[in-house]
Order: C-alpha cells, then structure tokens, then sequence
C-alpha cells in the first residue's frame, strides 16, 4: 500500500502542486486547508508522514506541531515556512518537528526529503535491530527494537528523530561525538550544515531523560567539541 501523506497548506496552488507530485512518486495525499482541519485529520487518518505549513488560519503549525506531540503522536513532521530566519527553524525543531524547509522550494526537494524522513523512520538500523535485549545505564533502559525508553520504570515519549539520536549516542557511549558527526550519522544528509539542530534534539533528550538538564548524568557537553554519552556514577 502507498504510504499516506497528510499535506495541511492554506495556499491552494502550492497544496495542489505538492499533492500532484507526491501522487506522481507514488504517495497517497490528503490535503488540509487550515490547521484545525489539519490537526483532526492527523488524528483520525493516521498518516505516515505530515507535511505541515507555519502559517495557517483557524489554528497555526506551531499549535498543530506542539498538539500532536502532546498527544503522543509521533508521525514525521515536515515543517514548511515563507519565513527564513533562525528563530522560526529553531522553534520548529524545538515543538518536535523532523525537518524543516523554507518556501520557495522546489516539489523535487520535498518529494527527496520526504523520502529521507521516511526511510529513516523505517529502515534505520538503529531502530530495526534484532533481539530485545536492552541497553541499560543507572535506572534508563532503552529497547532499539521496541522504540522503547524506560526511566525508573515509566515509559518515556520520543520522536522518531529523538530515540534515532538516543540510540546512537548509547551505542557510543564515552565517546565524544561532535555535531558533524552526529548530523551525518543520526541525519544522513547534508542539513544544510545546521548544527543547531543537533543541540535542540540534545536539549530535548535531557529534559526526558535528566534529573536536572543544567548537570546532566547522562549527556555530557564536551566545550568546543560536542557531546559525550555516561553511564552515571554509582552513588
């Protein structure tokens, strides 16, 4: 079965030529006109990935983004924006969003983003391993192949993109990961050399999974390096 594309866009030409594109490389499309219409489709359609404008009337993709995560819903958010700067790229990334692009932009570079997002979110080996046996450090247990994340028993919410980063810096544990590197490896494409990004994931990891984010127990801020994943010290 295609996979199913929920498009939420207020500008009918532009909603219109992603849909014909994405139809053309083998998605099915469902379009939304404003954000609440947006919101309830993402809720009872359960697409596989949303495409999902800022700028929306009735209820705007910053609410929308920030809604779905609140309800646990983890879908792939492709956030578009006429806006370019920083502030606008951060906050999206912040609410949870998996990718971001800036209008103008070519269907061709959304159809190959979407394909990105998706075949990470499904493909990864850092999610689709065999076994169940999980990686434990203190009190966190993390399962890669059940994309699931206890701390002191309770389970955690993640994003897809959230545990993908989790999951590689447990691997690497004590290693001292820069941002290039964890881009390339968590990312797998060029983001446009942002590294900002990785620190909003980083800052989203310790506020699930730190006691207290300004000394983490978990991941370490190497200065001028990077980021460096410990088991915490036994008290």
């Amino acid at each position: 079965m295609p996979k199913k594309l929920l498009i939420i866009e207020d500008e009918h030409s532009i909603a219109t030529l992603l849909s014909y594109n994405l139809v053309q490389a083998g998605y099915e499309t469902i379009i939304a006109n404003d954000g609440k219409q947006g919101y309830d489709l993402a809720l009872s359609e359960k697409p596989d990935l949303i495409v999902l404008d800022l700028m929306l009337p009735s209820m705007d993709g910053v609410e929308v983004c920030k809604s779905l995560r609140q309800q646990k819903v983890n879908t792939p958010i492709i956030m578009l924006t006429a806006k370019g700067d920083e502030f606008d790229k951060v906050l999206g990334l912040e609410l949870g969003a998996d990718d971001y692009m800036t209008k103008p932009f070519s269907p061709r570079e959304v159809v190959a983003r979407i394909k990105a997002v998706l075949r990470r979110a499904e493909t990864s080996p850092l999610i689709q391993q065999d076994g169940s046996v999980p990686y434990v450090f203190g009190k966190l247990q993390i399962f890669p192949d059940r994309f699931e994340v206890f701390l002191d028993d309770k389970q955690l919410e993640f994003t897809p993109k959230e545990f993908e980063l989790l999951v590689y810096l447990a691997e690497n544990k004590n290693r001292v990961l820069t941002r290039d590197q964890l881009l390339s490896a968590v990312w797998k494409y060029d983001f446009a050399g942002d590294t900002r990004i990785v620190d909003v994931h980083v800052s989203h990891l310790r506020e699930k999974i730190e006691a207290n984010t300004r000394k983490p127990t978990y991941i370490k801020t190497i200065r001028g390096l990077g980021y460096k994943f410990e088991e915490p010290k036994s008290s």
